[in-house]
């Protein structure tokens, strides 16, 4: 790669120009706002600012990373995939489904490259939970309890939580959007979800004009009953998943990168991961990209199954409101 950039000057777009810096040392590495503005402050792992997308494509770019506000996504990587040029978006993919149809109808004509960031598929024990599911180590699946809460104060020290992303509904904020990854790997492991029953709040811990706390019931074509908890407000960080089936249960600790199988037998370690630079999910995505640019074998997140999270936030944000 000679040249590549990242669109978006936010956390996530500061860790994609240092791991491109870092893949492709000698590359010209551009950045762009996600609003087009050119900044005053020093730009990081950056060779160049530009002020638009026309100024990309001009340059040549060979690799870009979407990294703005959600709702922008689709603004922002049409141009690029109908001038060719490979594409990785950010998750969400959109906030919503007819953003999608519009990406969808790009790549379809021009079949640019895309893939859609959701980096926890690179954990290590994500990728064993998804083996032992698809061997049927714990036979038929009957519940799976998946929870996610982190204390959105301590997100971004270095920004007040209210002028956030996460905290601006226009901006693709709220638990459901910003906390997607859960829903990603939900369907990933078991398969598309109906949704039976949720509850969306905003609490008076911090005062958002989006969802703070989201629990959703869902259930899948096989019978698979999905238990789902995201939430802004637990001040230590917990993220866990457990599968119920019919041989057993798996326990997943996604915060240590370990997975634990229960059955008769009793307890079995069946991954505990060493000590984990979560960075590496990144990499290992980015390389992955790579391999899908390079048409070899490669596991990236495609647009359709992306458009699937945005289908199923769609589908909660009805239910909550019917």
């Amino acid at each position: 790669m000679n040249k590549v950039a990242v669109i978006g000057l936010g956390n996530i777009a500061t860790r994609h120009r240092r791991n491109l810096k870092l893949m492709f040392p000698n590359a010209m590495l551009l950045a762009m706002s996600a609003s087009g503005r050119v900044p005053s402050e020093e730009v990081s792992d950056c060779d160049g600012v530009v002020s638009n997308i026309e100024e990309l494509i001009a340059q040549q770019v060979e690799l870009v990373i979407v990294a703005s506000p959600a709702p922008y996504h689709a603004t922002h990587a049409i141009p690029l995939i109908e001038a060719g040029i490979p594409t990785l978006i950010e998750k969400p993919v959109t906030t919503s489904s007819s953003d999608v149809d519009l990406l969808q109808q790009a790549l379809e004509r021009y079949n640019t490259p895309v893939a859609i960031g959701y980096c926890l598929r690179y954990l290590p024990s994500a990728q064993i939970m998804q083996r032992l599911l698809t061997e049927n180590k714990i036979g038929k699946v009957y519940n799976a309890f998946i929870q996610i809460g982190q204390y959105l104060p301590d997100w971004r020290p270095s920004k007040h939580y209210r002028d956030s992303v996460s905290a601006n509904p226009d901006l693709g904020g709220g638990a459901l959007f910003e906390l997607s990854h859960e829903l990603d790997y939900c369907q990933w492991l078991l398969g598309e979800l109906n949704v039976e029953h949720v509850l969306l709040r905003s609490t008076e811990e911090l005062d958002l004009a989006v969802e703070d706390i989201a629990d959703i019931t869902a259930t899948t074509q096989s019978g698979t009953v999905a238990h789902i908890h995201l939430d802004f407000i637990q001040r230590k960080a917990y993220r866990a998943c457990s599968i119920v089936g019919s041989k057993g249960r798996l326990d997943w600790d996604l915060i240590k990168n370990r997975v634990v199988f229960s059955s008769v037998a009793g307890e079995e370690l069946i991954y505990n991961g060493p000590e984990w630079d979560k960075n590496k999910m990144y990499l290992n995505m980015l390389h992955d990209f790579v391999e899908k640019i390079e048409n070899r074998v490669h596991c990236c997140v495609s647009l359709d199954e992306a458009k699937q999270t945005v289908l199923l936030v769609e589908k909660i944000k009805h239910y909550e409101k019917n």
